[in-house]
């Protein structure tokens, strides 16, 4: 396990180098607002689509050689982004690595196949700790290699830099992640295994299992709505800058790491998913409430902390539940449909932030994603004890 915390760290600190500089690399070919935009949604579409698929096909070729071509795929894929020399190029390039980042569905199985129950949360939440410390290291490490001049940035050698890091990621998992699907499992998910849309449609004939993975699409859907606009709210209410910004982003990707390391395993043994998943939506329906409001940095670490610390113990009691229906020959499917769910919100969520803060006004990112989190916490509140894990559902 601990293998594997560093591979996805090395990994998110390559993803965490590119993903700033992006738009100004795309702006060296022209590309509008819109366009740049853009980016970020067709990574997310590609996620959306490949992250089921990637999941069944765990589940029948094992997890290993999934997790080795995914990581593979992202070394070609921050090499074709340094190569890259037109805006066609540049989003081909950004598809394919958004399909071989979709490989979180396939680690949520990984994880699935070797813990205990009363582990399990604990240990994804220190998952999604190694991507929050990955998101701190990684700008840091773009905006150093890629200077201060917005006119002269040197954007091909974080790209290189990026590419680097994953080929160390990769050769990592290649000699310490192991096999966790027996050949027997294997040979029955070979035989019996449905297909992803069959997986989703008989998932949302279980009402408790429906009720989960619509809870897995709200979060996702609030904080890409807030991530996307709060650069454009500072900028026209306070005035700030890149600089300002990018302390407030390392502000919740430290409240994010910490929270997922140290506390999301005490809280689960403590009180229960389910009760997490309702404080979650308490903690970030308050924080996105109060953001508009607040006028300075400790007022805003407030706003983010609240939200980001919901954020942080919802999605790992979510997949921990969700995680339960699966047998074993379906996980990496099941978790691969859940992925996808998220990706789907990540896609929603900036577009409804961008058109409500165009149409009705800048707080309203905010203010909308309280009534998201209030409607998500009536329907978590609906959430009953999970049934027996681990047992073949649905069949």
């Amino acid at each position: 396990m601990p293998a594997l915390l560093l591979t996805i760290f090395i990994d998110t600190v390559g993803f965490g180098i590119v993903l700033p500089l992006l738009p100004y690399f795309a702006e060296q070919f022209g590309a509008t607002p819109l366009m740049v935009t853009l980016l970020a949604t067709i990574y997310s579409f590609a996620q959306f689509i490949f992250a089921p698929i990637w999941g069944r096909l765990s589940d029948r070729l094992g997890r290993r050689p999934i997790i080795l071509f995914t990581l593979g795929g992202l070394v070609i894929g921050y090499v074709a982004l340094t190569l890259a020399n037109s805006l066609v190029l540049l989003f081909l390039a950004r598809a394919f690595t958004g399909a071989m980042a979709a490989n979180m569905g396939v680690v949520s199985a990984y994880i699935t196949d070797i813990t205990t129950i009363d582990d399990r949360a604990r240990w994804m939440g220190r998952i999604g700790a190694a991507h929050g410390l990955g998101f701190i290291v990684g700008p840091a490490i773009g905006g150093l290699f890629a200077g201060y001049d917005p006119a002269n940035l040197n954007l091909q050698l974080p790209f290189i830099i990026a590419a680097v890091l994953s080929a160390a990621a990769f050769a990592l998992a290649l000699f310490s992640v192991r096999e966790t699907v027996s050949m027997e499992t294997r040979d029955q998910a070979a035989r019996h295994q449905r297909s992803p849309f069959r997986v989703f449609s008989e998932a949302i004939r279980l009402p408790q299992l429906a009720l989960l993975l619509l809870l897995l699409t709200m979060t996702p859907f609030v904080f890409s709505a807030v991530e996307t606009t709060f650069v454009m709210w500072s900028e026209r209410v306070l005035g700030w800058g890149p600089w300002r910004n990018g302390q407030i982003y390392t502000f919740m990707g430290l409240v994010a790491a910490a929270t997922q390391w140290f506390l999301v395993g005490r809280l689960t043994k403590r009180f229960g998913e389910r009760r997490l998943i309702r404080a979650g939506a308490v903690f970030i329906g308050a924080g996105v409430f109060i953001l508009p409001f607040m006028a300075g940095p400790a007022g805003l670490c407030v706003a983010f902390g609240l939200i980001v610390f919901g954020v942080s113990i919802n999605n790992p009691s979510i997949n921990s539940l969700i995680s339960r229906y699966a047998s074993p020959t379906e996980r990496g499917s099941l978790l691969g449909v859940s992925s996808s769910c998220s990706a789907l919100a990540r896609i929603t969520g900036p577009a409804w932030g961008g058109f409500a803060f165009g149409a009705f006004g800048r707080d309203w990112p905010f203010l909308s994603g309280a009534v998201v989190m209030a409607i998500m916490l009536v329907f978590a509140l609906r959430l009953k004890p999970p049934a027996p894990p681990d047992v073949d559902r649905g069949r």
